[in-house]
Formats: structure tokens, C-alpha cells, sequence
């Protein structure tokens, strides 16, 4: 059947199983638009109030669902407001098709209204890329970033489609066949499985250091079978936070900078680490002089580019984790170590505890936990409030946290929100944000609204930007540099004028009174948190330092 090339598009997103695209039309994707408008009965479009917003809630749609995230924008500016939600989605491994609109191919490079090479703009934060020249090569070419996107390191792809490629005509073949994707290398050879069985029975203090590849890779059964056969703890970076239940006796939580004491010091300690789908960032491990001093490492990950990076390993696994994950097990036998997990318990009661007050981030955090539940979806902008939640929120399902890891996104969190309550199909989902984070992207309240989501929203208000005022304090002898926001903002009054619920909490009974609240409505509800301004994120390891150097006490 003949179809226009905006036709194709949209049939072969339904065809690739699309069911959701965030976005925002403008005039270089009108045909896109009119051609969505006439299968709405088969694919639903979320308006956002911003492409940005668009692109974080595509990025968190994915993150919840599994599923590639698909984003619209039209040329010029609407494209270039994708580029930090592309990169953000670049840099934690997210599959995302953002499909933009440009000017005709004759006009492409003469500066035309509106035009942006966003080809050449987003290459270095894309798995791949493509400008459409021909409509024959539409269909392939959106078959294709569906692979690239969804396939090996999963990440965002770019389709840029100009406006004569929407209006050319050409036959849409529903029987072409899907691309393949091809493995480079089978998971694990013999030889580094026998050095490896070495290794772990050489061990007396192993460690599992488990990332966002885990989740990924669907294999965190494999994850915790390998911690319980090897009797070893597991550190978790902030991307693999959900990896393992938090309920687990051998989660010790989030190693690295912020993470918990007993975690990074377990992994300091370890004299084997199995790293799995993780990339070592330098927020993860400090000084790399002191990290791996002490042990022997496994590095396993599907993306070989990261072996060697940031750290050189013994023995390097290249291949999917669940199927080398699989393989090691069927081989490794059952350890008991009984003076590591001491050790380990010693470390746990030198951990540094929140002061008691009643009303801290510690408290609110952990009354937002009760009011969930282990499939509770939970976003977060980037700060203090963040790390805050990796610390204090007892995550026990995979894909239940949406969080900027890479990049660090302020304003990343609305909009992932609003994507992960759509991914789980209108249930009760959890913002967590900071009054300097929540500011960059609060116009997408408007989307949570007009879409009737049941997001709640719980601003961590200190009146400051917490986390660089917090290195202020530590490492700038408090010179407190355009970081005393001095805002009037009314955060409880603006929900109200977005049309949502908005309440102002300065006790404990205060937030137990609005999540009362929005555990019964059906729509938005900010909490407005009034907390100290001094409160920190401890520990704290100073960047490129090790355990040694902790900072345990405010």
C-alpha cells in the first residue's frame, strides 16, 4: 500500500510496538502530526509543555516500561531542546527514538527558518543517527534505530525526517523483514571462566559491585544467586540501585561519593570484586591509585569500550550478563566466608546516622516509603534530595527508580515522572525533588494536570542549592556563591494555579496529612517540605579520595 512518508512513520512505530510518543508539534512536522491524528485509535500522544520535558518523560517511560521511549519535535528549537534529554539518556544507557522534523532536503544547509543540523548536533551523545533523503529508505531506516536503540548497550537514536520525505509517496511493505543485530563475540571463553573459578576460590572477602547493566540485561536473579553461592555482599552504583532488593541481608546499598559507609568500605576491603555492567565513574571510585589496591578484579559488561577505561581489570567478560552470568554459575560451588560477614557488621554500626530530628530528609523519605508500595515507580531531579533517596528509600523491584545518573540533570525528574506514571499505566508514582532542581522544568506541572496523572511531588525546600552548598561549606570556607536561591516562590499556591493539589508541610504530622491526601485523589499533589538549609548528604568521600578521607560528620 502506498502511504505518505508520515504515514510510514507512524505505521511502523505501531508495527515496532510504540505505544506512547511524547512530544511537541511545530511547522516542519505538521504531516507527522496529521498522520498521528488519524491513528489515535491505535497510538497515544502525551503533550508536553516543553520538548525537554518531552524528552525526560520518553527517557523515564523507558526506564519503567523496558520499552524504546519515543519523543517528537519539530526543526530548529524544538530539536535543539531534546539535546540534554538525548544526552542524559546517552550517558545512563536509555533506548530513545527522537524522531525531528526538518526543513525540505533542497533548503537543508542555506540556513533555511528553522533549521539546525541536529544530526551534527547530537553525534556525540547518540548511539547512531540519520537525515531521511529518500523516502525509500524511511521505513528501513526507522526499523533500523529501533535495533540500534534496543539492542547491545542499549541508547538513544535520531531520526530526522524533513518535511518533503513526510509528503513523498511510497509503498509501505508490511512483510520487511527486521534487522539484525550482530554479536561480536560469545560470552566468556574457557580460559577466563578457569582463571576466574581460581580467583573465587582464592577469595576470602568477595564483593559484587552491580550497575545498570543488571537491569538491563534482565539478570538480577543471576546477580543475587552468584551473592548467596559465593556468601558475598553487593555495592551498587546509583544505576543499579533496584538491581537488588533492598530487604536482602547482603545489599549493603550505594557504594561510591554518597553512597553508604558500609558499602564503599566493604568494597575498599574486598580482595575480589565482580564488577558487572558497571562503568566505574569517577563519583563511583575516588582515587584509582587506592581502588582496586587491595584486590583481584572482574570487570563483566556488555560494551568493551569500557574495559580498561577507568580501571584495568584481571580478567575482562565481554557479552551479555545474564548469558555470562548464567555460565559462571553453572560451574561455581557454594562458599561460606563467616569473617567477612563480621567484618561486614562492623562496618554497618560505624555507619553514619541522620541527626533525630522529627522532620529531616530522613524522616520524609522514609514516610513517603510507607505510603508506597514495592511497585511504587520513584523519580528524583539531581542534588541532595537525590542522594538522599539512594540512601533512605528501601527499593525492592527492578525499574522502580528513575534517576539522572551520567549527566545529572536538574529538571530531569517531572518529566521522568510523568513518563513512568504513564509506563505503569496511571498508578500512584513519586517525585522527589529540590526546590533549585524543581524550578528548572516545573512548567511540565501542566502536563501532569491536563493528563490527570497521580504523580506526587515532594520538594525538598531548603531555599538553597543544597549540594553546591554543601561543597561550599566543605571546600570554599563557606563562601556561599550564588547559591541562596532568596525566592518568594509559593510552591504549595503554584500547584493550586496549575490546577493541582498543593500543600506546605513543616512537621511530620503536616506530611502525613497531605500524603493522606493524595493517597485518595486521583491527580498531582505537590508537598512543599520546609527543611534546614544546612542539612548534609553524609558520608561524603572528596572527589578523587578514597574511604580513607570520609567524611562521616556534618
Amino acid at each position: 500500500m502506498k502511504m505518505k512518508g508520515a504515514q510510514i512513520l507512524v505505521e511502523e512505530l505501531i508495527h515496532q510496538g510504540v505505544e506512547v510518543i511524547f512530544g511537541y508539534p511545530g511547522g516542519s512536522v505538521l504531516d507527522i502530526y496529521d498522520a498521528l491524528y488519524n491513528a489515535s485509535d491505535r497510538i497515544k500522544h502525551v503533550l508536553t509543555a516543553h520538548e525537554q520535558g518531552a524528552a525526560h518523560a520518553a527517557d523515564g517511560y523507558a526506564r519503567a516500561s523496558g520499552k524504546v521511549g519515543v519523543v517528537f519535535a519539530t526543526s530548529g528549537p524544538g530539536a535543539t531542546n531534546l539535546v540534554t534529554g538525548i544526552a542524559n539518556a546517552y550517558m545512563d544507557s536509555v533506548p530513545m527514538v527522537a524522531v525531528t522534523g526538518n526543513v525540505a532536503v533542497p533548503y537543508l544547509g542555506k540556513d533555511s527558518f528553522q533549521e539546525v543540523d541536529i544530526v551534527g548536533v547530537t553525534m556525540p551523545i547518540v548511539k547512531h543517527n540519520f537525515t531521511v533523503r529518500d523516502i525509500n529508505d524511511l521505513q528501513r531506516t526507522i526499523k533500523e534505530a529501533f535495533v540500534f536503540a534496543n539492542e547491545g548497550r542499549k541508547g538513544p537514536v535520531v531520526i530526522d525526517i524533513p518535511k518533503d520525505i513526510q509528503n513523498a509517496m511510497c509503498e509501505y511493505d508490511e512483510n520487511m523483514p527486521e534487522p539484525k543485530y550482530i554479536k561480536k563475540k560469545k560470552a566468556g571463553s574457557v580460559n577466563d571462566m578457569d582463571a576466574l573459578m581460581e580467583m573465587i576460590k582464592k577469595a576470602k572477602k568477595p564483593f559484587i559491585y552491580a550497575g545498570g547493566g543488571v537491569i538491563a540485561a534482565g539478570a538480577e536473579k543471576e546477580v543475587l544467586e552468584l551473592s548467596r553461592r559465593l556468601d558475598a555482599p553487593i555495592g551498587l552504583s546509583m544505576m543499579g540501585l533496584t538491581a537488588v532488593p533492598a530487604s536482602y541481608p547482603l545489599n549493603l546499598g550505594m557504594c561510591g561519593m554518597h553512597g553508604k559507609f558500609e558499602s564503599t568500605k566493604a568494597q575498599s576491603e574486598c580482595d575480589l570484586m565482580l564488577a558487572v555492567g558497571v562503568r566505574f565513574s569517577d563519583r563511583a571510585i575516588g582515587d584509582r591509585d587506592e581502588y582496586t589496591k587491595k584486590c583481584m578484579t572482574v570487570h563483566i559488561d556488555i560494551d568493551r569500550a569500557e574495559f580498561g577505561k577507568n580501571i584495568n581489570p584481571d580478567i575482562s567478560m565481554w557479552g551479555d550478563l545474564k548469558e555470562i552470568l548464567g555460565k559462571i554459575l553453572e560451574i561455581t560451588p557454594e562458599y561460606s566466608h563467616p569473617e567477612w560477614r563480621a567484618e561486614i557488621e562492623e562496618y554497618k554500626a560505624a555507619a553514619v546516622q541522620m541527626p533525630s530530628t522529627e522532620f529531616n530528609p530522613r524522616t520524609i523519605i522514609e514516610e513517603v516509603n510507607r505510603h508506597g508500595n514495592p511497585d511504587t515507580i520513584v523519580a528524583t531531579d539531581v542534588g541532595q534530595h537525590q542522594m538522599w533517596t539512594m540512601q533512605y528509600y528501601k527499593f525492592e523491584k527492578p525499574q522502580t527508580l528513575l534517576t539522572s545518573g551520567g549527566l545529572g540533570t536538574m529538571g530531569y525528574g517531572l518529566g521522568a515522572a510523568i513518563g513512568g506514571c504513564v509506563a505503569c499505566g496511571g498508578k500512584r508514582t513519586v517525585l522527589i525533588t529540590g526546590d533549585g532542581s524543581f524550578g528548572m522544568n516545573l512548567n511540565e506541572m501542566a502536563t501532569a494536570v491536563s493528563q490527570n496523572l497521580p504523580i506526587t511531588i515532594i520538594v525538598m525546600n531548603n531555599e538553597v542549592l543544597g549540594m553546591v552548598r554543601q561543597w561550599q561549606t566543605i571546600f570554599y570556607d563557606g563562601n556561599y556563591s550564588q547559591t541562596v536561591l532568596n525566592r518568594k516562590t509559593d510552591f504549595a499556591a503554584l500547584a493550586k494555579a496549575f490546577g493541582a493539589e498543593g500543600f506546605t508541610a513543616y512537621t511530620m504530622s503536616d506530611l502525613k496529612a497531605a500524603l493522606d491526601v493524595a493517597d485518595r485523589v486521583a491527580g498531582p499533589v505537590l508537598i512543599d517540605c520546609h527543611i534546614d538549609k544546612d542539612e548534609k548528604v553524609l558520608p561524603m568521600i572528596p572527589p578523587g579520595r578514597s574511604i580513607k578521607h570520609a567524611i562521616l560528620k556534618g
